[in-house]
């Protein structure tokens, strides 16, 4: 039974949950690792190790992918996926507070809620990314991912504003609500969002034929040379593209003299490059569609070069210093992102949804846990890169010009697989979809 593709009020929706989703990772990732650092003086590698750990969780997200590809329906596993991430982001709020009157306690807590985040993470943007894969449109398909990536910048906006305001004065009480708060509309909007957009439940088509076991499904799908080929890609340009992540307002910081203030709006120029990038490729995916098979790709190798160019001008800027024109070189290093990061998730969907049988689930799992360990990887590889060359070298504006041309080569590494992602080569039929 063939369901009908999901119009763009449903991918509206379906962007809705990605907000929800952003917004409660935004609260556990960004603001109690401030409030750790900063308010409760704790060592800063306390909140990283949490946040890398949520990652490392994610690495099931092909076990989740493979639950709601063999259910036939993936709102379930959406909607107990973003309860786990609520209940985790709440335990994760009062496991930062009780740290300061129990540390062990504190932290053990913590990382059950950070466990807890991962999985949720994983259950719920594994099985909406899949769901659509397997519903839209391939015209729309690269709208659609635009869409709701934008939806999700604007769900982490939005939560960083309102828990912003409402948090000032700090207090832990005012913490504890407003955590619960952000958690307890994330899931109430998850569950309009979602409610009756898979219609009635669709009869499996192989009704008599045994569902596949795991390990054998991700044989078949590690056998299809595009699929391993797509792993390797998301893994070095998402690498290339957390590596700048703690490193760019330091460097504005130390380079160019940049006060926090500064350095923050310097942040909020290459969020803008990113929206518009994404709005671009976006818009032209509606316009133009997917007539082309490769034309996604085209778009995604040219986001990876553009990224990698303007990363190394910013390779110059570290030698060159304050004279350097550097909004501008963030501004289209973020637009490169945007094209990039919308494309690649594009090109994602579209290859989830190929061959027979429901296998995007565990296709989109695997990519997700490429994505989850590169960017466990790079934050930490890039910031790490900075301290080790600054103490070796001796000099500032070196180590980030050296580490800015690593993740350039990354990038045009990146750039150069996304290129042999040939879509119209034969595909490997799993044998559990064969008829």
């Amino acid at each position: 039974m063939t369901q009908t593709p999901l119009g763009w009020l449903s991918i509206v929706r379906v962007g809705l949950v990605q907000s929800a989703l952003g917004g409660v990772v935004a609260l556990t990732t960004s603001t109690l690792n401030r409030i750790m650092v900063v308010e409760m003086a704790l060592p800063a590698m306390l909140p990283a190790a949490l946040v890398a750990w949520h990652y490392a969780i994610q690495l099931s997200r092909p076990r989740w992918g493979y639950g709601s590809d063999m259910g036939h329906r993936r709102t379930p596993w959406i909607i107990g996926g973003m309860g786990v991430l609520a209940l985790g982001g709440v335990l994760a709020t009062n496991a930062t507070l009780m740290m300061e009157s129990s540390p062990i306690l504190g932290v053990l807590l913590g990382i059950l809620a950070f466990t807890m985040i991962g999985a949720g993470v994983g259950a719920s943007g594994t099985s909406l990314l899949a769901l659509l894969a397997s519903r839209t449109a391939p015209e729309r398909r690269p709208a659609a991912a635009a869409l709701t990536w934008i939806l999700m910048i604007v769900g982490i906006v939005i939560t960083a504003g309102v828990s912003g305001a409402l948090l000032d004065p700090f207090s832990p009480q005012r913490l504890a609500l407003v955590a619960s708060g952000i958690a307890g509309i994330a899931f109430l909007l998850t569950l309009l969002a979602v409610w009756g957009i898979e219609g009635e439940p669709a009869k499996p088509v192989e009704t008599q034929v045994a569902k596949p076991p795991f390990a054998q499904v991700m044989r078949e799908t590690w056998s299809d040379p595009l699929a391993r080929r797509f792993t390797i890609f998301v893994f070095f340009s998402m690498l290339a593209y957390s590596a700048q992540d703690l490193i760019l307002e330091p460097f504005a910081g130390l380079i160019f003299d940049m006060t926090p203030g500064q350095s923050t709006q310097l942040a909020s120029v290459q969020n803008g490059g990113v929206l518009l990038g994404m709005i671009l490729v976006g818009v032209c995916g509606a316009r133009f569609g997917d007539k082309k098979r490769a034309w996604m790709r085209q778009w995604t190798v040219a986001g990876c070069i553009g990224s990698a160019v303007a990363l190394v001008a910013l390779a110059f800027a570290s030698a060159v210093g304050p004279a350097w024109p550097l909004q501008p070189t963030v501004f289209a290093l973020g637009f490169a992102n945007g094209v990039f990061a919308v494309s690649a998730i594009g090109s994602m969907m579209g290859l989830a949804g190929e061959g027979q049988g429901s296998r995007e689930g565990v296709r989109m799992g695997v990519w997700g846990a490429a994505q989850a360990c590169a960017f466990a990887c790079g934050g930490f590889l890039g910031a790490a890169g900075v301290d080790v060359l600054r103490a070796l070298l001796g000099q500032t504006s070196s180590a980030f010009l050296i580490v800015f041309s690593i993740e350039a080569a990354l990038f045009t590494f990146a750039a150069f697989l996304a290129a042999r992602l040939d879509v119209s080569s034969p595909r490997l039929v799993p044998q559990g979809a064969r008829t």
